[in-house]
């Protein structure tokens, strides 16, 4: 699967609460950082989106994804139905396919 179409099923994955693919797009060593926090591992992040999320009924509206090798950064817009929440951009950085890092930035 290229860079970017993984990015995209990453979100699906969040949308659609599939948690399995979500921790199947992730490598074990998966590092997210974000203004408010950091997931230091996969199983830690996972967890998080499944039992720890405020608001889990959220979708991401993609704006742009673009992809340079194994890096993309994404731009859009977490709604809850069709209130924005927050924009965002992620940069993502894979390896052998899997999502290694993820560094997030909100307003």
């Amino acid at each position: 699967m290229e860079a970017a179409a993984t990015v995209r099923r990453y979100y699906e994955a969040l949308d659609d609460h599939d948690y399995g693919t979500l921790e199947s797009l992730l490598a074990p060593e998966f590092v997210q950082r974000r203004p408010d926090r950091t997931f230091e591992d996969r199983t830690a992040f996972v967890a998080f989106m499944r039992d720890g999320r405020p608001n889990p009924d959220t979708t991401h509206e993609l704006e742009a994804v673009v992809a340079e090798g194994d890096r993309v950064a994404a731009r859009g817009r977490v709604l809850e139905s069709e209130t924005e929440l927050f924009a965002f951009a992620d940069f993502f950085t894979l390896e052998d396919g899997l999502i290694v890092r993820l560094e997030t930035y909100a307003r």
